[in-house]
This record gives C-alpha cells, structure tokens and sequence, in this order.
C-alpha cells in the first residue's frame, strides 16, 4: 500500500485566495481592510521565522499587520499595558501573542488580558469555552487546518475513530472538540498512555502531536488508517545534515497508511490559512458582517 499525500499546500491556497477575494470586496465598499498584531517576547528562532511568514502573508493578501517585538525582560506590566492599548485600537481586528512567552511571564494570564473579538488563536477561556459548545466565531488555526484537509480529501469522521497523541492547548484538547463536533469517536493520548502503539493502532484517523520527532513508526498504524503529522522538528542524518521531520516515520507509516501528511508541506502551510481566516472573522464578528466568522 502506499499512501495518499494529503498536500495542506493545495488546500492553504485555496483558502489564501478566498481570504484575498473577500478582503478584495471590503475595500471596494470603501471600508479599511482587516488588521493583524502580532505581539513577540524576545528572540526565539522559531517564533521569529513564524512572525515573518505571518507578516508576509497579511501583505500578500491585502490585510494590513503590525509586529511588537519586545525585550525578553518585559515587566508583566509593560507587556499588559501593550495588549491593553491594542485592545483599545478599533483599527485592529486581529490580536496574537507569540508563544512561547519567556518563563517569567504566565501565558495563560496573557492571553486572557486580549480582547476575546481579537483573539485570532482562540485561546482566550471565553474563546475555548465557546469552542466546547459548539457556538465559536473563530477555531483554533491549527486544529482547524487539520479538519480543512480532511474535508478537502473527502475524508469523513462521522463514526470514525480518531486518536490524538498530544494533549496541548493549541493542537490536542480544540482539536477533540472539532472531531466530536464531526461526530468522531475521540481518544487522546499523552506521555503516561498505557501502551500507546496499541491505542493508537485503534485509529481510523491518527493524530501525531506530542513534539517528539518520528515517534509515530509502523507499529502505531493500522492498515488504511489516515495519519494526519503536525511535528515540527530538526533532526542530524546520517550525513551530519540537518532535515526538517514531523512526530511520524513517514517512510516507514506511508507503507500501512492509507493516507498521510507530509512534513514539511503538510499540515504547516494550513495553520498560517487559517489564521488568515481567523483575522477576517475577527473582523465580521466586530463589524456585524458575519455572525460566525469566516466559514468555509
């Protein structure tokens, strides 16, 4: 067997152009076009090649975006007076705090300092307590790209067994939500699972988000299961090289699944879509333009 590529690059295009069309419409009705802040802490690698790529997507599809980049030693203070005064900006649809935030700051008591019509990571609690009832103006940008690229490929979960490996807030706990939405069975799992590779084999749909490179092997997968790989991690070959790799094997995974998404490629290029997305919805919501957001 080998397994269907599942390209989260075709459908983040897709999705890129209907956020570029709609933008198109706003100014053409003479209103400013939606606006994006992103608020980073210090000089983290990764955080800053994610800032870039959001910051050039917002030009590239007509939003207007802002970047803070503050000191890594920021007062909770000054970093909450910020927030506050961007809060404050009827400009502004769209407000991101960049994580990981520095140790000294709780992200958790940040977040919910961000107003939650501009909260375009639904982390906000009021955000993620609406998620879990089902009544949601905006989704999280990730787990929300993973339902996009099931959609597009056709592939249901109604009555299906999903499993999650990784329990986070951004990725494992909203993404149960969104599946049971889709009326999926919904497992998740974490690092004191109980044999995981058995749980996992239990899955018609498997999700690899624990932030452990290729920990996913064959012995994981049962035969036709869909795997859907949201690791991001760097690893040395062989020839001393460094290569970009996902939580999956996906050599090995791709010879029992019956489909499966690449890294890099794959569920990436959906999560920067959806944010995208979610800064349009923002800006409905806060307008009356759309009482749920974006949709698809």
């Amino acid at each position: 067997m080998t397994a269907q590529i599942l390209s989260g690059k075709e459908v983040a295009q897709k999705f890129r152009k209907r956020v570029r069309l709609r933008v198109q419409k706003l100014v053409d009705r003479g209103l400013k076009p939606p606006h994006l802040t992103v608020v980073q802490v210090g000089d983290d690698p990764g955080s800053t090649v994610y800032v870039r790529n959001k910051v050039k997507t917002c030009k590239k599809l007509g939003l207007e975006s802002t970047m803070h980049k503050l000191e890594e030693s920021v007062s909770r203070e000054e970093l909450s007076t910020l927030i506050q005064k961007l809060n404050a900006d009827a400009d502004i649809s769209g407000i991101l705090v960049q994580l990981p935030l520095p140790a000294h700051l709780n992200a958790t008591e940040i977040i919910s300092e961000v107003d939650p019509a501009r909260d375009v990571d639904c982390l906000h609690p009021a955000n993620v307590g609406r998620l879990w009832l089902g009544d949601s103006f905006v989704t999280p940008c990730t787990p929300q790209g993973i339902i996009e690229i099931l959609d597009h490929y056709g592939i249901g979960l109604k009555g299906k067994r999903a499993v999650i490996i990784g329990r986070s807030n951004i990725v494992g706990k909203p993404l149960a939500a969104l599946m049971l939405a889709r009326h999926a069975t919904v497992t998740i799992c974490h690092s004191r699972t109980v044999d995981l590779p058995a749980v996992a084999r239990e899955a018609d749909v498997l999700v690899a988000a624990a932030g452990k490179a290729e920990l996913v092997t064959a012995e994981y997968v049962k035969d036709g299961a869909v795997v859907i790989d949201v690791g991001v991690n760097r690893k040395v070959d062989e020839d001393g090289e460094k290569k970009l790799v996902g939580d999956v094997d996906f050599t090995a995974v791709s010879e029992k699944a019956s489909a499966i998404t690449p890294v890099p490629g794959g569920v990436g290029p959906m999560t920067i879509a959806m944010l995208m997305v979610n800064t349009l919805g923002c800006y409905e919501y806060q307008h009356g333009l759309s009482e749920q957001g974006f949709g698809t």
